[in-house]
């Protein structure tokens, strides 16, 4: 068994778990970001479908020529908006995605390296103050796919929204709240609170 070995492997075990955490907030504020914008696109679609329902020739707004083209053109406009702001955020999302990617990546790419000079019992061991090698890239794997699948989830649902669509810009607030996955989440925070004394200790 080789201790540089396995002190480096910490090393870089450490450095992916607080590029978790750090990415994993990133990750929650975007999504926060996200749901208001998803409800202002159901709201804009149901604005667009009612004034398509409106025979404005038939109501006391006549007068106003025009009215009902310009109407269409401001909600147009805003539905553009926020489409945009949706894929800056799934831009912020692709990073994450990337960074947590490349950095577990890295950590099996150092295991592989060493694997015929780390037995078994050194990456099963627990220690005082951490788990296992074996838990923590568990883990780590388990994190990197959660982030995987649900980066290309919600870039299914953005992708399929057409601004003339209106019942897919409708359905996008209740496709995208399905996404949602707490449990997954309180795993992940779980996760880091079995590695922070692991993480300090270095």
């Amino acid at each position: 068994m080789s201790k540089p070995a396995l002190l480096s492997l910490h090393q870089a075990l450490r450095k992916c778990f607080q590029n978790l955490e750090n990415n994993q907030k990133v990750w929650e504020s975007m999504l926060t970001e996200c749901s208001p914008l998803m409800v202002s696109l159901g709201n804009l679609a149901e604005q667009s479908r009612a004034l398509s329902n409106i025979q404005i020739s038939n109501t006391p707004l006549k007068d106003f020529p025009d009215l009902e083209e310009r109407l269409r053109f401001k909600l147009q406009l805003s539905t553009d908006t926020v489409l945009g702001k949706l894929n800056e955020n799934m831009s912020s999302l692709q990073s994450v995605r990337d960074s947590i990617s490349n950095q577990v990546s890295a950590v099996v790419h150092l295991y592989e390296q060493n694997a015929d000079i780390l037995d078994l019992l050194t990456v099963t061991e627990r220690s005082a103050t951490g788990p296992s090698v074996s838990d923590m890239m568990g883990w780590l794997h388990d994190a990197e796919r959660h982030f995987r699948q649900q980066f290309l989830r919600r870039k299914t649902v953005l992708q399929s929204l057409r601004p003339d669509d209106l019942s897919l810009l409708e359905s996008a607030p209740k496709r995208w709240k399905s996404l949602e996955s707490p449990s997954a989440g309180d795993h992940i925070r779980d996760t880091l609170c079995k590695v922070h004394f692991f993480i300090e200790s270095q």
